[in-house]
């Protein structure tokens, strides 16, 4: 039987697992429909193949179509999310250099208190600290961003955030072109294995409910019920994956060379939340490192797309009210909704689409709940 087929980008990180989960454990086949996937090499790549119409729809940075709503980024046609395909899954690491330096001042790089990593770090790197991000409408830059404002220091002036692909963020941090990161993982365990840094600190240490990537199509599409195959697919891609037994076929699926192209061990730490932080073996566990499973990823919460919206809007000098309407129309949780509508999915009601109720909130590192209006 001939299926329609539709075409999905992804960029290669763990956090792709879904669409790729989706394709070769045949979800999507069970649903009526096949998925070519097209690897991209960077988010810009990524964004620019779907706004041009190289690919029906994409893995993609949350922070990209409420950013290319707000008119940002010189993106080309808007795009709309139509489900979160991931909670979390970013590390940060600094070079070995500095990790250094922090433990030459007494610190023990525990991996989970974000407030006396952050201390550290800006105390060991001084003025002019570095910092590599993939895209700079982005959930790494928005955790870096707000990480630093909530520190005692706030010294995010004397912080340069940089654009490095996250393939190429290993080679950047032992290049010295960048003195720290955050990135999804594996690439973050890349640059522990080829010894050019050491991992400081999970994502989730910072937010623990960070909607990281989504998956996108372009604004206006005529037929937008004809990604209804492919969201109930990636539906039961996040239920396989959230089951502990899945955990080393997804790893070896995602470790094949026309995906992530490298060794499953490193692909599993993330699942597992067993990471390597040093290249002396150091090892810490953390729980949900990454979160694929409908409880917590999969709707597109308005307030979520808000929030970053406020965000982009302030520095970008924009009206943010005007920015928080704008924001919440690319989050598509109606189209989500009526695309899962008989599967059993747990909906939120009509009334409550635009609030994310308290385990899709989280809590930040400084204790603060998640607010739409806190945009420091």
């Amino acid at each position: 039987m001939n299926l329609p087929v539709l075409s999905v980008g992804f960029t290669p990180l763990v956090d792709a697992a879904p669409v790729i989960v989706a394709r070769e454990m045949g979800f999507a086949r069970a649903e009526g429909v096949a998925i070519t996937l097209h690897r991209a090499p960077s988010w810009s790549a990524s964004r620019d193949m779907l706004a041009f119409g190289a690919v029906d729809a994409a893995h993609m940075l949350s922070a990209v179509p409420v950013a290319t709503a707000l008119g940002l980024g010189g993106a080309g046609a808007p795009i709309h999310a139509l489900s979160v395909l991931s909670v979390n899954g970013n590390v940060i690491g600094v070079s070995r250099a500095l990790a250094s330096r922090m433990r030459g001042q007494g610190y023990g790089f525990d991996f989970r208190d974000a407030r006396a990593a952050g201390t550290a770090l800006l105390d060991a790197a001084g003025p002019g600290l570095r910092i590599g991000v993939p895209f700079p409408f982005s959930m790494h830059a928005e955790l870096i961003r707000y990480w630093f404002a909530a520190l005692p220091a706030a010294p995010e002036a004397g912080v340069e955030i940089r654009t490095v692909p996250p393939p190429l963020m290993a080679e950047a941090i032992g290049a010295g072109e960048i003195d720290a990161f955050c990135v999804g993982e594996p690439w973050g365990s890349i640059a522990v294995e080829t010894g050019t840094g050491e991992l400081l600190l999970p994502g989730c240490a910072i937010w623990d409910a960070a909607p990281e990537k989504v998956l996108a199509m372009r604004a206006g599409e005529a037929e937008p019920a004809r990604f209804t195959p492919l969201i109930r697919a990636l539906w039961r891609a996040g239920r396989w994956l959230a089951q502990p037994g899945s955990r080393t076929a997804a790893a070896e699926m995602l470790a094949r060379p026309e995906y992530l192209d490298m060794p499953a061990e490193v692909v599993d730490r993330a699942l597992s939340g067993r990471m390597t932080v040093s290249a002396r073996g150091d090892a810490r566990r953390v729980e949900r490192l990454v979160a694929f499973d409908p409880d917590r990823a999969g709707f597109p919460w308005g307030d979520q797309a808000a929030w970053i919206g406020r965000r982009l809007a302030r520095r970008a000098g924009l009206d943010l009210e005007s920015a928080e309407r704008a924001a919440r129309g690319v989050f598509r949780g109606d189209l989500y909704c009526q695309m899962l509508a008989g599967t059993g999915a747990a909906m939120p009601s009509a009334e409550s689409r635009d609030t994310a109720p308290g385990l899709q909130r989280g809590r930040f590192f400084d204790s603060r709940v998640f607010d739409t209006s806190r945009v420091e």
